[in-house]
């Protein structure tokens, strides 16, 4: 574990332009399998490209797209694991990758890391609650790994009101391109979120670790962090990560919870100096 969380931090530090994706993803992986062969899978996604490419030469976009479509969820069988979303495998690139299965942002991954190996400009978008694909351009097509298919705004706005309401609108910003450190700690949560929901504490800790190390100061990410902390009894720990979101996010909706906890966690704190 020592050496993926090192290297991921590396990759992931504040001072670095760009985080490569796939790495990231990689090391992220090799915390659950300390025998991850990185390279190995990143060979893998290289190979992946040179086998596409010779069907792309002089296609015009329209047929690139359709071409791009057809061999990553048809030859390469990429898909849905709708039996079983929530299962953390879902969000490691290397069971992803082995078992062409998973969820709507590691599947945008593997797609935008093989066309972005060919020049493509296909990029993730952060969608709320589904992540898509959007190829650039004056004709922008959105692409929905997970369904395997082309959707519209329309469709977009429609997912929307499902989830979020009649009164949903669909703002250009949603459609957005998503930077390299949105869609890891996008990713980092949606394992968070999964290990929460076993009841896996210390896994979920992990996860807020290291989506701490990509964004350092994100409120949201120190009171979950906070919370576990507390939860694991380690309250010095859970103070300061709970201090750190009041002084960050003082108005969250969640502000006056934790205001009311942390006189109880300092004492404890103090009790176990």
């Amino acid at each position: 574990m020592g050496d993926a969380r090192s290297r991921f931090a590396a990759i992931v530090a504040p001072s670095v332009t760009r985080v490569p994706l796939a790495e990231a993803a990689l090391w992220i992986a090799a915390e659950e399998y300390p025998a991850l062969d990185v390279e190995a899978y990143i060979d893998r996604l290289d190979e992946m490209a040179e086998v596409v490419r010779p069907r792309l030469a002089s296609a015009d976009t329209s047929t690139t797209i359709d071409r791009f479509n057809a061999f990553v969820f048809g030859d390469l069988g990429f898909g849905p694991n709708e039996a079983e979303y929530n299962d953390p495998r879902n969000s490691f690139l290397n069971d992803v990758m082995d078992r062409r299965v998973g969820i709507p942002i590691t599947l945008s991954l593997v797609y935008t890391e093989i066309s972005s190996r060919l020049g493509l400009p296909a990029v993730g978008v952060g969608f709320p609650g589904h992540f898509l694909v959007k190829w650039m351009g004056p004709s922008e097509v959105l692409i929905d790994p997970f369904f395997r298919k082309v959707v519209s705004r329309a469709e977009c706005l429609e997912r929307l009101k499902a989830n979020y309401g009649p009164q949903a609108r669909l703002d250009e910003e949603m459609l957005a391109p998503a930077t390299s450190r949105e869609i890891v700690v996008r990713m980092l949560r949606n394992l968070k979120h999964n290990y929460l929901g076993r009841g896996d504490w210390p896994r979920a800790l992990t996860a807020a670790d290291r989506a701490l190390l990509v964004c350092p100061e994100d409120a949201a990410e120190l009171r979950d962090r906070g919370l576990l902390y507390s939860r694991l009894e380690c309250f010095a720990a859970a103070v300061r990560d709970l201090e750190r979101y009041l002084e960050l996010a003082p108005n969250d909706p969640l502000a006056g919870e934790v205001r009311g906890r942390l006189p109880d966690l300092r004492r404890e704190a103090a009790r176990l100096q």
